[in-house]
Order: structure tokens, then sequence, then C-alpha cells
């Protein structure tokens, strides 16, 4: 049976959930026939009009790239637009598009995974993760008459979310009963005396990172002087150092200085004009490292809390860095941008090979933009 767009869609899909893209993003297929026959996947970072006339000449079916093609309000695929022009090299040539961006930096393996790997440090927790290392399963149980003001107070607190799906619970309708002790001051009932009346124990599930909030919200909302609720961490839980989310921490196998940490990065990623650079001690000590794919200056505060040496990522602006290291934050590492996450066509790769059983072919076109880099002549 013949491979076709939707099937391949299907296997990155799987590898890659389109759930984890940032709202903002736009992955997925962007042009093709999920129909369609495929034979040949060729892979790149960027499709600019030189890959996709390379993805043409090599005979490729589909081209899956990281970088999407039509985001930030596109409104025309003219072929007289750069974007159209590439877009309609593609659909001349019989050759579906396909991204997979932020979702497949989040994903595991990913983007992050294979940036980790090689520059030296098994991949661990996620700077950022985005699902938490342990999930809480609760049961509140609530006079019938304040389930919905409960519900809602320990939502606005981070509850009851599930995938895509928000304000998830489940209510169980039963009878409550309880005898105030001298010193209480119940809510319903009288001192010494039994109260049995209607009750609802809802149960919902909330990420362990928010229990104090939403314990705090629970029991402010909640009429009784003290709730009843019990919280169980799910069998489902997912540990810190498996958890899907930007960015990878880990530790190197033997300490270095920061200056041969950044020579070991130059080495392991593809080489660019402008190469590697860093800020920090060149002699001070590095061991633990956090790195994030693609521009990751957003995050210098979450890495620094991680107690690393140095955060390796790309695109670093000269302020955020300034701030970061006279507030005592750990060395950076600016890499390229493209030099960060053009080894993840590897990854992709594979996957579809060994899942679909097509031909593949990695396009080594460097898209990264800068091309000459100078430094003033020696007098």
């Amino acid at each position: 049976m013949p491979v076709t767009v939707g099937d391949i869609r299907r296997t990155l899909e799987t590898a890659y959930p389109p759930h984890l893209a940032e709202k903002w993003d736009a992955v997925g297929l962007i042009c093709g026939d999920p129909a369609a026959e495929v034979n040949k996947v060729a892979f790149a970072l960027d499709c600019t009009q030189q890959v996709a006339e390379a993805a043409v000449e090599a005979g490729a079916d589909m081209l899956v790239v990281h970088h999407p093609l039509l985001m930030l309000g596109v409104n025309s695929v003219a072929a007289d637009t750069p974007k159209g022009k590439a877009i309609h090299t593609l659909v001349r040539g019989g050759v579906a598009l396909f991204a997979a961006h932020t979702n497949a930096d989040k994903a595991r393996p990913g983007v992050n995974d294979k940036l980790a790997e090689l520059v030296g440090i098994k991949p661990g927790r996620p700077i950022v993760p985005v699902d938490p290392a342990v999930i809480d399963k609760w049961g509140v149980h609530v006079p019938a008459a304040s389930v919905d003001s409960v519900k809602q107070a320990v939502f606005a607190a981070g509850a009851g979310s599930i995938g895509n799906y928000a304000e998830c619970s489940f209510d169980i309708e039963g009878t409550g009963q309880f005898i105030p002790q001298e010193g209480a001051d119940p809510t319903d009932g009288q001192v010494g005396e039994l109260y049995r009346d209607a009750e609802v124990r809802v149960e919902f599930v909330a990420p362990s990172t928010v229990r104090k909030d939403v314990e705090q919200a629970l029991i402010d909302a909640h009429p009784y002087e003290v709730p009843a609720y019990d919280i169980v961490e799910t069998a489902g839980s997912r540990p810190i150092d498996d958890a899907l989310g930007l960015g990878r921490v880990g530790e190197l196998e033997q300490e270095m200085t920061l200056a041969e940490f950044t020579q070991q990065v130059a080495d392991a990623l593809p080489e660019t004009v402008w190469g590697v650079r860093a800020a920090g001690d060149p002699e001070g000590i590095v061991k633990r490292v956090a790195v994030s794919s693609g521009s990751g200056d957003s995050f210098l505060d979450a890495a620094a809390k991680l107690g690393v040496d140095v955060y390796v990522t790309s695109d670093l602006r000269h302020h955020p860095v300034d701030e970061h290291l006279r507030a005592g934050g750990p060395a950076v590492i600016d890499t390229a941008h493209w030099a960060s996450e053009f080894p993840w066509t590897q990854q992709a790769r594979d996957i579809v090979k060994e899942e679909c059983g097509v031909d593949t072919e990695i396009i080594e076109l460097r898209t990264d933009p800068w091309t000459i880099s100078a430094h003033p002549k020696e007098s």
C-alpha cells in the first residue's frame, strides 16, 4: 500500500503532537494533498527559495521543515512575493510542505534533546515544563449550594485542565455528616449535635506545582470552617526529568572551563560564519548545563534558578545578557539560531524513515542568514 502525505503527517504529529505548539505558532501541513503518494521526503530547517528548489530537484514528494513558512499575518502567496514564490515552486514540483516548530521543541525526543546530546549532556528536565512533574487528583466534599463557587475558585487557581480542555471536574452526590465539637464555629449544625445534609464530592486534577494555590483557594471559597478534601498523586505522573517542555538541563561527564566548553559546543554544532561566543569567566568551571534551541533569552532567569553553570542558546541580546550577568546569573553561550536547530533534521528524518519506509534526504544548505564575519586587521 503506498505511503501518502497524510501518513507522513500522522507519523510526525505522533512524534511532535500539535497541541504542544505555542498558541501563536502555525504548525502542520502547509501545502499539499494528504492523499498524494510519497516516495521521498526531504528535510531542512527553513523553506527558503533555494531549499524549495533543492527539494524539487531531489525528487522529493514532501518537504519537512522546522520553521513554518506562513506566519505573522500572511495574506498573500502571490508568486512575486518571497514566500509565495517558494509555495508556487513546491506546488508546481508536486512537493507537500510540513512544519513542526514549537511542538518539536517541547516533544521528547525533540529539538532540545538533540541539542543537549550534541553539546555533551544527557537531556534531563526541561527549563520550562509544559507538563508538570506530578498530577494531583483532588476530591473535595462541598455543600450542594456552594459547588459552583468552589469550582470556580480552584479553576482560577490553576486546577481542572486536561489537555486542551479547561474546568474539567466530576460530581458525585451523597450525604455528609459531622458533630461540631466544643470550640467549633460551624456554618451548618450545632455544637454537640449530629448534622447530616446533602453534599457533593467534586473531583478534579491539578499540577502539583499549583498545589498550595489550589489549597488556599479551596479553603477561602469553601463555606465550612474545616473543608474535607484529599489529594492523590496519580500513577500517570511524569517524572520531571522526563517532562515535556522547552529547553533541557543536564550534566557533563567531566567538568571543564567555560573556554573549553565553548570550544566543545563550537566543535559539535554545524559551522556558521560567525561561530560561537560566550559571556562569563573563561576559567569558570562548567558542569551543570542548560540548553534551549533557537531564541532563548526569555529563559535566562528560569535557567539561572535551576543552578546551572552555563546556559547555551541563540539570538542573545546585549541588555538581557548584561543584566543577567550583573545579577549573578550563570555564564551564557550564544550560538547561531540555525546551528542550534538544524541537527533536528536528522532526528525527524530517522523517525520518518523508520516508521514509513520511504526514501529520505537532508538538504544540507546552510540557511543561516549571516554570510560575513569580520575582525580588525592586526596592525
